[in-house]
């Protein structure tokens, strides 16, 4: 459970995270999480991720949104049965609260910009 974010901190279960990170299905976390191209998500940078099999993967894009997934990315996760769901930092942290309990959901969080 995320319990709060704001501009370069997460809160999940109590514990707080300054760097970009990832959560996988199975509940673990791996902060200082870098891309390749800086703003851009790309398939590159979620390759364990995507390994874990989630049926969800919920990127969260910043706090305003600046990390784009890169063309393709939605489309090519689709093809290995995976959703991608991709917006701002607040609208992520709703989606993975209301679905990580019931789904096999992974995400990735960008904390600032």
């Amino acid at each position: 459970m995320i319990d709060s974010f704001s501009f370069g901190a997460m809160v999940i279960d109590g514990h707080a995270y300054h760097s970009d990170l990832i959560i996988y299905p199975d509940g673990r976390i791996r902060d200082s999480w870098w891309r390749g191209r800086g703003h851009v998500l790309s398939m590159g940078d979620i390759v364990d991720l995507v390994g874990m099999r989630p049926k969800i993967i919920i990127a969260g894009t910043g706090v305003d949104g600046r990390m784009k997934p890169e063309k393709g990315l939605e489309k090519h996760l689709a093809e290995k049965g995976v959703q991608l769901m991709a917006g701002p930092n607040k609208k992520a942290v709703d989606w993975f609260n209301g679905l990580h309990a019931s789904e096999r959901v992974g995400a990735c969080f960008h904390l600032s910009c």
